[in-house]
């Protein structure tokens, strides 16, 4: 079965500014690369085809950046997010306007490591419902929650465990039985997928739970020079 791809690249990024007041979150580069071309690159190697960007903040340097799609071998549409109302609003609103389950939705922020997309991809591949998992960076409440994990399913979105070393990561699957809890949006804004996942965990729904390499985040501003610092460095 084919998979579509929902990319949130709607925030503000708040953390990020002042750079964010000028630039796109998703438009900064890691590595010389922004971080939503090299997102968009591996979500086409996993075999994703078609993807819906969730815009928002300075949505139209995301929406000339990304084009048509056709630069990263994507069919690409855009749907705006006008408010900051969530992660699972951004998924609804893109099943709205045509995203069809299996949907694997990802953040425009962050860098995986090579072949974890796909990786993921394939893992999931027929479940309900799946969650990535990274131990680096380690959870730090309230930003990066820790993901209760046994047996390869996810057992609490947001453990409140401190000792447990494996945090969520920014990417997710979401079958048709829960896509379908998405509308209505449960619980009170903001909206988020956090949410969703846990109910459908409480309704019997078996949610994976797969473990991936070191992910690369911009989360404060001198993230943007660790990040590229080793790339400037060896050019």
């Amino acid at each position: 079965m084919s998979v579509e791809a929902v990319v949130m690249a709607a925030g503000e990024g708040r953390r990020m500014r002042p750079l964010t007041e000028r630039w796109a979150k998703p438009v900064l580069p890691i590595d010389g690369r922004p971080v939503i071309g090299t997102l968009l690159r591996d979500l086409a190697e996993a075999g994703v085809e078609r993807a819906t960007l969730v815009t928002g903040h300075l949505a139209e340097q995301v929406e000339a950046l990304v084009g048509d799609g056709s630069a990263f071998r994507l069919d690409v549409a855009f749907v705006r997010q006008p408010e900051p109302l969530g992660s699972a609003d951004a998924v609804l609103r893109a099943v709205r306007a045509g995203a069809r389950p299996p949907i694997v939705v990802a953040a425009a922020d962050t860098v995986f490591a090579p072949g974890d997309v796909r990786r993921f991809v394939i893992e999931s591949a027929g479940a309900a419902g799946a969650i990535a998992g990274r131990r680096e960076p380690p959870p730090s409440p309230p930003h990066r929650w820790p993901l209760r994990i046994a047996a390869g399913r996810v057992e609490r979105v947001l453990d409140d465990d401190p000792l447990n070393p494996v945090g969520g990561a920014p990417l997710w699957l979401l079958g048709p039985a829960v896509a379908a809890l998405l509308d209505p949006l449960p619980g009170r804004p903001p909206y988020e997928l956090s949410t969703v996942f846990q109910l459908a965990i409480d309704s019997g729904e078996a949610i994976a739970g797969i473990e991936l390499s070191r992910t690369r985040d911009l989360t404060a501003p001198l993230d943007l020079v660790r990040e590229n610092f080793p790339y400037l460095e060896a050019t």
